[in-house]
């Protein structure tokens, strides 16, 4: 770079009985011209890099945006997989207690049949008791009879 904007605002160029110098004139805005040409080609690149980097902070931004998703996602798919396991605890122990309820009803509806049952056979002990007492007692009366006619003489 030849002239800085100080340098341009503080340029003197000598003066001929025709004017400026030529020379001296065309040198520095060959150098204008040089320093304008890479200030444009210099512009361009830095233009072309910004284009690149935000390119990449684009792509980046988009990573973190599909990171974000994929977190939302994984905290809802975990938030439904605890839903549904307690859910499905809740089923389970809901199930086992009813399982629960079903033996311990059927369990007492065994007790009370075998109460009935018992009660039933001691009621049919009892009654045959009472008939074989009967028998034994009616064969005893007969034996009694019989007995005595024998002495009888």
């Amino acid at each position: 770079m030849n002239y800085t904007p100080n340098d341009l605002q503080n340029l003197n160029f000598k003066k001929t009985f025709m004017g400026y110098s030529e020379d001296q004139v065309n040198e520095v805005l060959d150098r204008i011209i040089e320093d304008y040409t890479a200030y444009i080609r210099e512009n361009v690149e830095l233009k072309d890099r910004i284009a690149v980097l935000n390119e990449g902070i684009q792509h980046y931004k988009n990573i973190e945006e599909s990171l974000q998703n994929t977190l939302v996602v994984a905290q809802q798919t975990s938030e439904d997989i605890k839903k549904n396991a307690y859910e499905k605890a809740e089923n389970i122990i809901r199930e086992a207690e009813l399982k629960a309820q079903k033996m311990i009803n059927e369990a007492n509806q065994e007790v009370m049949r075998a109460r009935h049952e018992y009660e039933e056979l001691k009621k049919n002990i009892h009654l045959y008791i009472t008939k074989a007492e009967t028998l034994l007692a009616a064969q005893l009366e007969i034996l009694k009879q019989m007995g005595e006619e024998y002495k009888k003489p």
